[in-house]
């Protein structure tokens, strides 16, 4: 169905066309065509189309197949290196009744290459929280998306119809839950919580490479620092590469991190009362994360809210981003004002 305007007609994302068969891509390509949904897929090398094809993917030999065969959606799962060259090729033939998204973990960047391609009018940002340290179609699995998060995100110029869609292929097409925010909330909220942490990881990993008793230390690691240093494993290049993406905002948070760790020694070589109370208070800070956390293990139900989405171009984008901010899910949506959520991520 695609993009629809009739005022109580939800748009739907029937058929979807996916560009890159990576891990990310891959493990979509194949959520989607599980769950019944037309999947069409291109990928720079024909290595996979194979087993694609046995998951019941169609494969094209070109990228701009996918936009002449005018799916309701067509999903960038390139890495962000390649996206200028993609977005060139896609942009003389996307036809207008497609919406343009993608799965990049960084929004500003790629809405800055889309609006040099002449193609933000058709475009509607997504990150999914999904993957692992693997990459590759071999690595994809359909599961990656169990009860996964995407944040769904907009500017001034977003077309609250291509929203919808691309709301249906997450909620309806994946099985998914959504949140919906503006890019620049978005990249410093994935600096925080993805790109800054693979930075400290690694530097946990560097720290144990270079000191002389590392055979030691290494026999003594279990569980505390097989936790802080999982992401480190991940192919360096693809690490580098996200941290770059986001430079400004993960500088600023390493800057902030390491006055923090700064302080923390200050106070624990003093040694005195008053450093040694203000030790107690570092470990004080986390206290609603750690009764968020306890919550969670505790498998406590979550709580049900219908969210009104104004639906008109003056309100939608400040409810959405305000649900968002409330620890509001998007489950599904009932009409074109109206959203079931969960509560999920609010810390008191």
């Amino acid at each position: 169905m695609g993009v629809n305007t009739e005022p109580d007609v939800l748009p739907e994302a029937r058929v979807i066309a996916v560009a890159g068969l990576g891990l990310i891509g891959g493990s979509l390509a194949r959520r989607l065509a599980e769950c019944g949904r037309r999947v069409i897929a291109w990928n720079h090398r024909p290595a996979p189309y194979e087993q694609a094809r046995a998951a019941g993917i169609e494969c094209v030999d070109d990228v701009t197949d996918l936009a002449r065969a005018v799916p309701d959606v067509l999903v960038l799962c390139t890495p962000l290196k390649a996206m200028p060259d993609v977005l060139a090729k896609l942009a003389p033939v996307l036809d207008s009744r497609t919406v343009l998204t993608d799965v990049g973990s960084v929004k500003g960047q790629v809405r800055d290459e889309v609006k040099a391609a002449g193609l933000n009018d058709l475009y509607v940002g997504a990150h999914p929280m999904a993957g692992n340290e693997f990459s590759g179609y071999a690595a994809s699995d359909p599961s990656l998306y169990d009860d996964a998060l995407w944040a769904v995100t907009f500017d001034e110029c977003t077309s609250y119809d291509r929203l919808l869609v691309v709301i249906d292929m997450i909620c309806e097409g994946v099985g998914d839950r959504i949140i919906a925010i503006d890019d620049d909330t978005h990249d410093q909220a994935a600096a925080l919580i993805s790109h800054m942490p693979h930075v400290v990881s690694t530097a946990l990993a560097n720290e144990l490479a270079e000191t002389p008793s590392r055979n030691i230390a290494q026999a003594l690691a279990a569980g505390c620092w097989r936790d802080m240093t999982r992401v480190a494993l991940t192919d360096p290049d693809r690490t580098r590469a996200m941290v770059e993406e986001d430079a400004a905002n993960v500088a600023q948070l390493l800057h902030h991190m390491s006055d923090r760790l700064e302080s923390m020694a200050t106070l624990l070589e003093s040694g005195d009362d008053e450093a040694l109370a203000q030790v107690r208070d570092f470990f004080a800070v986390a206290r609603p994360y750690r009764e968020y956390k306890a919550r969670e293990r505790g498998g406590a139900a979550h709580e049900s809210v219908t969210v009104r989405i104004g639906g008109d171009e003056a309100s939608w984008r400040d409810q959405l981003l305000a649900s968002a901010k409330r620890g509001e899910h998007i489950m599904h949506m009932t009409d074109r004002t109206h959203a079931i959520a969960e509560i999920r991520t609010a810390l008191v």
